[in-house]
């Protein structure tokens, strides 16, 4: 098994050529999404934390179908400027509260290192 660790600055290098399996055996949440926020790969530790079935999520909108509380300026706005700079790298905490108890998470935002997608990392605090 692989070990990856949440924050790690080549994060995105661990995760290039995981499958399914392998991402749901992580030990955080991951979220991966085109430059638009639609939802391409969602976890299993993802839906652990949101309390949603990982497969329901695929092809939605992240900031409006399945987590409206992070279209907001510090979490959207971060992943739109990325995005759009072609640069995304931030870390910051959060409290995710749509449809289940506030969680306080820590949430890292990396592009992707191939083809035009973008990681949503999230861990429990």
């Amino acid at each position: 098994m692989e070990i990856v660790s949440f924050g790690s600055d080549d994060i995105e290098n661990s995760l290039a050529n995981m499958d399914d399996s392998k991402l749901n055996d992580l030990a955080f949440g991951a979220i991966q999404l085109d430059k638009d926020g639609k939802i391409l790969q969602y976890n299993a530790a993802e839906g652990d934390i949101t309390g949603r079935d990982p497969k329901s999520t695929i092809g939605k909108n992240f900031f409006r179908e399945v987590a409206p509380c992070t279209d907001s300026k510090e979490f959207r706005g971060r992943f739109n400027e990325g995005v759009t700079s072609g640069s995304l790298n931030t870390m910051f905490e959060y409290v995710f509260d749509y449809q289940m108890k506030p969680t306080k998470v820590k949430v890292h935002m990396k592009k992707s290192l191939s083809g035009d997608s973008y990681w949503v990392f999230v861990k429990r605090l």
